[in-house]
């Protein structure tokens, strides 16, 4: 078994397969480059994450266009 880790996130990858850090569910590299390598006041020299530099997961702006809609679903009517 090859196992590997991100010395600043500390994501896990096992045999290629990435592993979300705390949860240890499986996990989308795509994903993680958008919300974290990627991300210039969270990313890091020292990542490993062979996705870096490809932003097409779903990052923190879609999450808060999401977060946006579903809000306003719950917003009373004066």
């Amino acid at each position: 078994m090859n196992q590997k880790q991100c010395p600043h996130c500390e994501a896990k990858w096992i045999d290629g397969q990435h592993y979300w850090n705390g949860t240890g569910n499986l996990g989308d590299e795509e994903q993680l480059a958008s919300l974290i390598c990627d991300n210039p006041q969270m990313g890091h020299e020292t990542c490993i994450n062979p996705a870096k530099g490809k932003t097409k997961g779903d990052g923190w702006a879609k999450r808060h266009e999401n977060l946006k809609a579903l809000l306003s679903d719950w917003e009373v009517p004066e």
